[in-house]
């Protein structure tokens, strides 16, 4: 069958298995610990291989501070680039944006040494590292699960790490929200939301029209979360003003959920997965456009004083949660579904404290079964794949055989210079066209890798990386020779920066990420490709710098010319030397072995009449 679907296939799973472990009560634990003893800050424990860092929700970030909705660009607060992969959007895509104040209260703890030194210790000692907080504190964690996660794939250190929130604020745009999708570290984030509360739907609103009202009520719950004895003191908001909060959100919400995909841009967007929790249980969900739609139904029948009281009952509705998982529910009467799915679903609802008689019922119905994953599934999507991969193999097989041929040439070319200087032929024109379908192979492999409908380790998986890294290696100087056989470069500048395609960058990235970019023992032979797919595009820019080093005369422009023109010579001479690099580069009258004669030529000249420059030369480059 063409389609398949897979009901809350991985929300499910982390739900369950979070309802039946300790880690949401020992969390919601230390979340306390952390809002009595730890104000604006954090504390760390760990119980026997698992680590927990909980953030304290009580922290200086209030309605009345702009920046506390504000979206600001990642890469402008970046710092040491701690969140390296999240910064890989397409050039479509609008920055990676996240809420300014709370990552500047990350940094701000991130900077502490106390953190650094329990943070090393933790991923020293641990087989998991979880974070955790409460309201603001949620946000901090989620900052920080990012920065470990950057930090771990970067330094390829084998630490699992879980954040878990409890009403926490929305983070960041849909950038984000895509970034840790593409990342597959969606199912490392489960925020734990009840039906009411009115912290986690907050930023769907604009806050300066009610930006005056929002510090008092931080200022409530703070004081509760302190102190549950104190804050039963603290004045809460008046009825009045609390309805004015909760009609206003709710307005927008409203109006989010009818916008539908439209509302996205320049928004904030959830990611992660979302356990809506009530007195009689919970349920989860991952699917983004579902987690808004249900904030939004669940929203509705609450009211203004339930809203804020409810941020204060996450301890009661963990152990629900629990309780939930082990004992066992009936259908009321009248309520029999038709099938097992829709009998899920009945139950779903049932979690909610949401009956079938309710107004709500149906809408929030269509939301959990729009929250299903509709098409195939990411195993069967790989194993279609491997299909379509294994009848493409022609295509590539001829392209071996074109530069085979081309390597045997008399005209000692070689394969790049043959490609670049063809002429009409069948063979040549041949090998262009499958130059193209490969390319399509590879971008719909991308597509799908980035829109979650591939397994989460695809580009991990040996088979892959390693059939992606030789089309890359074959594929690429063609695609170069073909950008300045077409003169590209003259209108929008050298291949490397402004001419190369975004899959050889991925196909980078996968290769570096896996063992299989280790160095291996010393060849005693060329190597079948060059392992620098961009060398040829390297011998091009060099070719310009010759030509530019010919026509000026300003001193402080030869030196600059000469210096770079000598790094390029020394790396090519190692690469050479090394023979990472394929036959067709040494051949006699390719365009790297015209370009090092036209080197050391005039270099000779240079140190013959020009010996200022001397300096500037390095020892004698001979092919």
């Amino acid at each position: 069958m063409d389609t398949e679907t897979s009901s809350f296939e991985t929300s499910e799973m982390l739900g369950t298995f979070l309802a039946s472990t300790p880690l949401l009560s020992e969390s919601w634990r230390l979340c306390n610990l952390a809002n009595a003893n730890s104000p604006q800050s954090f504390l760390v424990e760990q119980v026997g291989s698992i680590g927990y860092v909980a953030f304290s929700g009580i922290q200086s970030v209030s309605g009345s501070d702009p920046s506390f909705r504000n979206l600001v660009p990642l890469p402008d607060v970046d710092i040491n680039g701690f969140f390296y992969p999240l910064h890989r959007q397409s050039e479509e895509e609008e920055p990676v944006m996240v809420q300014g104040a709370l990552l500047r209260g990350f940094e701000n703890i991130y900077n502490n040494t106390s953190f650094q030194i329990q943070m090393h210790a933790l991923i020293q000692t641990s087989k998991s590292i979880i974070f955790t907080g409460h309201s603001v504190g949620g946000t901090t964690a989620s900052i920080a699960a990012l920065w470990l996660l950057s930090h771990l794939q970067s330094n390829f250190v084998n630490v699992s790490v879980l954040c878990i929130t409890f009403g926490s604020p929305l983070l960041g745009n849909e950038s984000l929200s895509r970034a840790i999708l593409r990342e597959r570290w969606g199912g490392k984030f489960c925020h734990v939301v009840s039906k009411y509360d009115i912290m986690p739907r907050m930023l769907f609103a604009p806050m300066d029209p009610i930006a005056p009202h929002i510090k008092p009520l931080l200022q409530f719950w703070h004081w509760y979360m302190k102190s549950p004895h104190f804050g039963m003191l603290a004045v809460p908001l008046s009825d009045e003003i609390l309805a004015q909060i909760f009609q206003f959100i709710l307005v927008h919400l409203r109006g989010l959920v009818e916008a539908g995909e439209e509302a996205v841009a320049g928004t904030f967007r959830p990611f992660g997965n979302y356990i809506f929790c009530s007195e009689d249980g919970a349920v989860c969900v991952d699917n983004a456009a579902s987690v808004v739609k249900m904030m939004f139904l669940l929203f509705t029948m609450g009211s203004p004083s339930c809203s804020v009281e409810d941020h204060l009952k996450y301890g009661d509705y963990v152990g629900k949660i629990s309780s939930q998982f082990l004992e066992k529910r009936s259908f009321l009467q009248g309520e029999l579904p038709e099938s097992s799915y829709e009998a899920g679903v009945v139950l779903a609802l049932q979690s909610l404290g949401i009956s079938c008689k309710e107004p709500v019922a149906g809408p929030a119905m269509d939301c959990l079964k729009a929250a299903r994953r509709m098409g195939r599934t990411p195993n069967l999507n790989c194993a279609n794949l491997a299909i379509k991969l294994s009848k493409i193999n022609p295509y590539r097989a001829e392209i071996e055989w074109y530069k085979a041929f081309c390597d045997r040439s008399d005209d000692q070319m070689g394969y790049y210079d043959s490609f670049k200087q063809r002429g009409a032929s069948k063979r040549d024109s041949k090998v262009n066209l499958n130059r193209h379908k490969l390319a399509r192979f590879w971008d719909n492999v991308i597509n799908l890798f980035e829109s979650n409908q591939l397994p989460h380790d695809f580009h991990r998986q040996k088979k892959w990386v390693n059939a992606s890294q030789f089309y890359k290696l074959l594929v690429e100087p063609l695609d170069i020779a073909e950008y300045y056989r077409t003169g590209m470069h003259r209108s929008k500048g050298h291949y490397i920066d402004h001419g190369r395609e975004r899959r050889y960058r991925i196909f980078d990235r996968w290769w570096n990420e896996t063992s299989g970019s280790e160095k291996g023992n010393k060849r005693s032979k060329f190597a079948s490709l060059t392992q620098d797919t961009c060398f040829w595009a390297k011998v091009e820019e060099a070719r310009d710098l010759l030509d530019a080093l010919r026509s000026t005369s300003d001193p402080s422009q030869l030196a600059l010319y000469w210096h770079e023109i000598d790094c390029f010579a020394r790396c090519a001479k190692t690469l050479v030397e090394n023979k990472d690099v394929s036959i067709d580069v040494v051949a006699k009258n390719s365009s790297y072995s015209l370009w090092l004669r036209d080197y050391n030529e005039l270099k000779s000249q240079m140190e013959l009449f020009r010996p200022q420059f001397l300096s500037f030369v390095n020892e004698e480059m001979v092919p």
